[in-house]
């Protein structure tokens, strides 16, 4: 039996400007990864430029091999082709530290313009995988325990682990750019990343037809929650960034590059020098879309007070205390109905 598929028709508003491609700047890792001193700072200078304007900018010379990055992708398609109640068999709601597989709507970005119907896309979530003996396990510490991996697809662990892993150092890298970039010692953030909150979340996102609006679509305009994020995306397209003139523009795909992005902890921890950018994804092309979002997020107990070099008598600290870990269970209880609910009866048994 064929399927016509009908031409998805985008409200105007969800319609992204085409801009020159150097609005959202391409910067070669290479000489960070391989030079001595004062290419490290040149690079960092790039980085510390597009993080204040606009605060996405594309990564090559990453040193992650694209053989790599294609075989996740096509682990992650291999799992979401599967039918829906074999996925379901690692849902997330049966984590006890947010890890597994959710559906369609399962998270909700945008909640006051999506209301009820949440991201036309489905996901996972691939954590540091740890025993329920480790100590931070046995602590009790959120969003600390074992993932839930598919039992039915020889390999698809070891790939996916092996990204995580070579992920998790780059974003230390990265984050060895940010320090310099700021005028900090390299290995400032060292501290915070003994362990890191480090989060790979391949998405799938079908085609959407007919009318499409801001209250469906594939990921609602939000600002990631965490530190920093490594998107690897594919050739379909769709992801659109808020810039600071106040216009949504598309980020094409660029081979061989990530998209890297600020995320709402390093807007804190820089009093807003370092900008966190509202994004979204349409899908509209009438074909699947894949991705491949890596969050990289300090340790839980991360301090998340203003940088010495981001305030001063003139420019006060713009945000109150908290923590890593507290920051992303508050974002994870806003846009994912099932960790509220769970949080909500956790409270309520605390206080019986």
């Amino acid at each position: 039996m064929s399927i016509t598929l009908v031409a998805a028709q985008l409200d105007q508003s969800l319609v992204g400007e085409r801009v020159p491609l150097d609005q959202i700047p391409v910067i070669d890792f290479g000489p960070f990864l391989k030079g001595g001193p004062a290419e490290r700072k040149a690079v960092a200078r790039k980085i510390a430029e597009a993080c204040r304007n606009i605060g996405f900018f594309y990564l090559t010379g990453h040193g992650i091999p694209s053989g790599m990055v294609e075989g996740v992708f096509a682990e992650a398609k291999r799992f979401f082709a599967q039918p829906s109640e074999t996925k379901q068999k690692i849902a997330i709601e049966k984590s006890a530290c947010h890890r597994g597989y959710f559906a369609l709507g399962g998270e909700n970005l945008d909640p006051e313009k999506q209301r009820e119907a949440g991201d036309f896309k489905e996901g996972l979530k691939i954590g540091r995988d740890l025993s329920p003996d480790h100590p931070l396990v046995k602590a009790g510490t959120p969003l600390h325990g074992p993932n839930q991996w598919p039992d039915n697809l020889p390999g698809w662990k070891d790939v996916m682990q092996g990204y995580y892993d070579a992920l998790v150092k780059l974003g230390r890298e990265i984050m060895h750019a940010f320090a310099l970039a700021l005028e900090l010692p390299e290995t400032h953030f060292d501290r915070w990343l003994t362990g890191p909150m480090a989060t790979l979340g391949p998405l799938h996102y079908p085609p959407q037809q007919g009318r499409i609006t801001a209250q469906r679509i594939g990921a609602g305009a939000h600002t990631d929650f965490g530190c920093l994020t490594i998107l690897a995306q594919d050739s379909v397209g769709g992801l659109q960034v808020h810039n600071s003139a106040g216009h949504w523009i598309d980020a094409p795909y660029v081979p061989e590059s990530f998209v890297v992005n600020i995320g709402d902890m390093m807007e804190r921890w820089t009093n807003g020098v370092f900008n966190s950018t509202q994004h979204r994804v349409i899908n509209a092309s009438g074909r699947d879309r894949y991705s491949l979002p890596f969050f990289f997020d300090p340790v839980f107990e991360a301090d998340l007070t203003c940088l010495e070099t981001c305030q001063g008598p003139g420019n006060p600290a713009k945000y109150p205390p908290t923590t890593g870990g507290q920051y992303l269970l508050d974002r994870i209880d806003a846009t994912f109905d099932y960790h509220r609910d769970k949080e909500g009866h956790r409270d309520k048994d605390r206080k019986t």
